[in-house]
């Protein structure tokens, strides 16, 4: 098969294509423009014929009509000649003239609810097509109905309507099948590498920067296209590892700070301001750890074949919060399955954002009151509090980095849920809030089973 190059080829063979079907095409519309023309001029006949009548209906004194027509009128709209036929009815639907033996109307149905109509009817075998038309005679309205036999119309007219088509539409429709089949073949064929370029983008993102779109097989105006996004691409990676970078330096070099600050604090002589500032360098301490959390988690990826037990992972967050909950006057339970619930995941990844799903509920939950942990057989994780919940309009708003509610709470720079987002996405996962009944808040993690 020819692989062509350029789009501009393909364009013109495509457009080759269209010209064949064009070429097909083109017997249907004489068709249809045979059939048009060949009823414009039978309606034109039929009102020829309606005028030739109404020529020779005069009115008389007494309110009666009178129709004399010559000799060859009269045989040609005979019922014996059985071509032409004609009637004339008042403006009541009475039939004043009839050239049917019977005496009635061709059309005995016509409503008269237009000047001019087209009508269809049978007569015995035959099929009658005629028209009904209103004529104003001496200020007096009549309706003269001319109708023809079918079987009369004119010969040459029907044979090349009725022949023509069926001669060629059994070899069109089968070309037509043919060529669209074609058609979508080239298409699928010369589009076939953009379409996969796509996908391979589809898959860069922040945790994979080194993705780079491919040039191999692409039409020769895609690549300098395809060089551009992949030289942005590199500029782009460039951006995300010295922000990276710059997250863990400046993380990394605030540790020292605060460890020397803190034994200085140790020596003062005053504990509560002592104990004050103590409290506002673990706050500090714990942005910063969040920070570097961040900063790894920007190139974290699971391993396909990795697998962890959610439920040892989640006991193992609950007796690690338990005295930070105890110390608050909280309590922390872990509840729902008792077996191992292996799912696809990193242990550590997940006992962080486990981790910080049960500090986030028990700073948010009143003393005296209990966080739950629920781990379902299915990999899903539910940790409940009995906090103020989650407004709707903020549900969206919590998980996204430096988002706080109360901007005045010191030690919270709003890295916690954002974190738990990263987590459960690199999982593949989902994660959800909604609010209890009884108050408080919900968060669901759903991870996939393991094999």
């Amino acid at each position: 098969m020819i692989r062509f190059k350029s789009i501009a080829t393909r364009v013109i063979s495509l457009h080759v294509i269209a010209i064949g079907i064009t070429s097909i095409c083109m017997p249907l519309a004489l068709y249809w423009l045979l059939s048009s023309t060949a009823n414009d001029l039978h309606h034109r006949a039929l009102r020829e014929y309606a005028a030739t009548i109404a020529q020779y209906l005069v009115p008389q004194p007494g309110g009666g009509w009178a129709l004399d027509l010559p000799a060859g009128l009269r045989e040609l709209y005979s019922e014996s000649y059985g071509r032409l036929g004609y009637a004339v009815l008042d403006s009541g639907g009475g039939v004043l003239f009839s050239s049917l033996d019977d005496g009635e109307a061709i059309f005995p149905n016509d409503r008269r609810a237009a000047p001019e109509q087209f009508l269809e009817t049978r007569r015995g075998s035959a099929v009658i097509y005629g028209a009904s038309l209103a004529e104003t005679i001496g200020g007096q309205t009549v309706w003269i109905q001319v109708a023809q036999d079918l079987a009369h119309r004119d010969v040459l007219i029907d044979d090349i309507v009725a022949d023509f088509f069926p001669r060629v539409g059994w070899i069109t429709l089968p070309i037509l099948l043919l060529l669209l089949m074609i058609d979508i073949l080239i298409f699928r064929r010369a589009l076939r590498p953009v379409l996969q370029a796509s996908q391979t983008a589809e898959t860069i993102g922040p945790a994979r920067t080194e993705v780079r779109l491919p040039t191999q097989g692409m039409p020769r105006e895609i690549p300098p296209l395809v060089k551009a996004v992949n030289q942005a691409l590199d500029r782009l990676e460039r951006g995300f590892r010295t922000q990276r970078e710059f997250t863990a330096d400046a993380a990394h070099e605030l540790r020292t700070p605060l460890a020397i600050l803190r034994a200085r604090i140790d020596t003062l002589e005053n504990k509560a301001v002592s104990e004050a500032l103590r409290q506002d360098i673990a706050g500090m301490s714990r942005i910063v750890s969040q920070l570097l959390d961040i900063a790894e988690l920007e190139s974290f990826a699971v391993d396909p074949e990795e697998k962890a037990d959610l439920q040892s992972v989640a006991a193992e967050v609950v007796a690690f919060i338990a005295p930070l909950a105890v110390a608050q006057g909280k309590d922390i339970a872990l509840g729902g399955a008792k077996d191992p619930v292996w799912i696809k995941g990193n242990p550590e990844a997940l006992f962080q954002a486990i981790r910080n799903l049960a500090e986030n509920a028990i700073s948010h939950t009143p003393p005296g009151t209990t966080v739950e942990i629920e781990v379902a057989e299915s990999g899903v994780l539910r940790v409940l509090d009995d906090g103020p919940g989650v407004a709707e309009s903020e549900r969206e708003l919590i998980f996204r980095r430096f988002w706080r509610r109360d901007r005045r709470r010191t030690g919270n720079a709003g890295l916690g849920l954002s974190i738990v987002s990263r987590i459960v996405e690199a999982h593949a996962g989902s994660i959800a809030v909604e609010n209890r009944a009884s108050g408080g808040a919900v968060f669901s993690l759903r991870f996939a089973r393991a094999a």
